[in-house]
């Protein structure tokens, strides 16, 4: 099917931009002529619904990347079974194959060039470079095994050289790395054009996804001096729960009650942390205490929102096309929300003019609806929608524009990535009124930092503000949650003492 199952004993180095030369047949593997052989630059680009990377069936013989990094000697074997095997395969044949005929296939081929060219190696070290292979063919190359590992939060890519991984908030190298430059642009744009998005050099800037939420950041040359820069913020495979983040200390038992009450009852609630902080992740947790009969719309520049609702509307911007038409924005996407007959919108992140048109979704009709936003503190997340509002062009007093936001947010919740990695709630803040030109809020709930032990790692504990009546009281009486919000600030406050 794929011509002759062998390779030159001399094969020419791999060159992305050369056309390679038909491969001679060994006189030990007697088969047909092979047709024509593709070009290189075109494998990595070689993408259908077949060949759509599966991290997860990968992972059962995935290399290890815990291990140390591989050596120059295995790259430069790989480097040369892998140019024999596109002088041998034909990648239009292979296209048309599912994931596990087209992986047997390069197994078969891959075998007879290693016999062919006598290297020496062992049933491991064969299956490894298997594996490697078929990543970069069939896959994301050499970033499969970092996406089957589920301890990694993030993976950052600078250049093809260097890889890092953040595991437990720890930053630390990975021990993978790109063949050139062009493979790790070929694999970038192979990423973005599965959600019909595309990067180069004049568009250098793109934000994809991958097909389990992932969110995707890519910045290529020439505004990426040293090559690609490739960002991509995973998710877990097992969704996180407000159970869960208080088994891992991020909030007390207490404060999770007050959280699932404050997403029951509607309570309009904006998440405010900075980068890495879990802002998505919490947002997750707390949608999934909407009604399940309620009509829910998400906006988000990349969809990674994972509702569990059966009726919800996921809806997503798109930039503008090569003419530089046709873009969409956060602002165009939260003004048709109001035309959806939404129950509740959430904005996967606040960053624009649109925190107006938010705002007044929340202050007509559209209670529970939430967004994220970037901020330190909930008095700098009520500065910061004060500025986008500013920015956006709206020609309001400041007091005005401070009576929108004490009439449209109930609840902020502020998260925070601590220096020792871990994720912690530190403020559960209502927003109460105005006092003069001065939105006054008060705590609920704030975490108090101790110290650090033998290991670094951070000593502290989250504590009540001793309120015994929140501000929406009246809303959780409205939805029968009053005696639970009251036996949990009780606990809360019994909990101090």
């Amino acid at each position: 099917m794929f011509g002759k199952r062998g390779g030159s004993s001399d094969t020419p180095e791999f060159k992305p931009s050369s056309a390679p030369a038909p491969a001679q047949s060994a006189p030990a593997a007697a088969a047909p002529q092979p047709a024509p052989a593709a070009p290189k630059q075109e494998l990595p680009k070689a993408s259908a619904p077949a060949l759509a990377p599966a991290a997860a069936q990968m992972a059962s013989v995935a290399p290890d990347t815990r291990s140390s990094e591989k050596t120059e000697e295995y790259y430069d074997t790989k480097t040369s079974i892998f140019s024999a095997l596109i002088d041998t395969i034909d990648l239009s044949q292979l296209s048309q194959m599912d994931q596990e005929a087209a992986r047997e296939e390069i197994r078969d081929i891959v075998s007879d060039i290693i016999s062919i060219k006598n290297l020496a190696m062992s049933i491991a070290e064969q299956e490894e470079i298997l594996q490697d292979i078929c990543n970069d063919v069939l896959g994301y190359g050499p970033l499969e095994p970092l996406l089957a590992r589920d301890d990694i939060a993030d993976i950052m890519i600078n250049g093809a050289k260097d890889a890092f991984i953040e595991v437990d908030g720890k930053v630390q190298k990975a021990p993978v790395r790109f063949r050139d430059n062009t493979q790790l642009m070929n694999i970038c744009q192979r990423i973005v054009s599965q959600v019909g998005r595309r990067v180069d050099e004049s568009s250098p800037i793109c934000d994809a996804r991958l097909a389990d939420g992932s969110r995707v950041n890519v910045i290529a040359p020439p505004l990426a001096i040293d090559g690609p820069a490739l960002t991509i913020r995973k998710f877990k495979k097992d969704k996180l729960t407000l159970d869960q983040l208080v088994k891992f200390g991020s909030i007390t038992p207490e404060g999770a009650d007050i959280l699932q009450i404050i997403g029951k009852v509607r309570c309009n609630t904006i998440i405010s942390g900075g980068t890495g902080s879990g802002k998505t992740t919490l947002l997750n947790c707390m949608s999934a205490y909407a009604g399940m009969e309620e009509r829910i719309i998400t906006c988000e520049d990349s969809a990674e929102l994972q509702l569990q609702q059966p009726h919800v509307v996921r809806l997503e911007t798109r930039p503008p096309n090569l003419e530089g038409e046709g873009q969409i924005t956060m602002t165009d996407l939260v003004k048709n929300c109001l035309r959806m007959r939404p129950e509740r919108i959430i904005v996967g992140e606040v960053r624009g003019s649109e925190v107006f048109d938010l705002l007044q979704a929340m202050n007509t009709g559209h209670d529970g609806s939430m967004g994220t936003i970037h901020a330190n503190t909930p008095r700098e997340c009520l500065s910061r929608i004060e500025s986008m509002i500013a920015m956006g062009g709206f020609n309001l007093p400041a007091k005005t524009v401070r009576e929108i936001i004490v009439g449209s947010i109930d609840v902020i919740i502020q998260a925070a990535r601590l220096r020792d990695g871990s994720r912690r709630i530190t403020h559960v803040t209502e927003v109460i009124g105005l006092e003069g030109d001065v939105i006054t809020t008060q705590d609920l709930f704030v975490y108090k930092m101790d110290g650090e032990d033998a290991n670094g790692k951070i000593i502290g504990k989250h504590v009540s503000t001793g309120i015994g009546r929140p501000q929406f009281w009246d809303r959780a009486r409205y939805y029968n949650e009053e005696s639970r919000l009251a036996a949990a600030l009780d606990a809360a406050n019994e909990e101090n003492e």
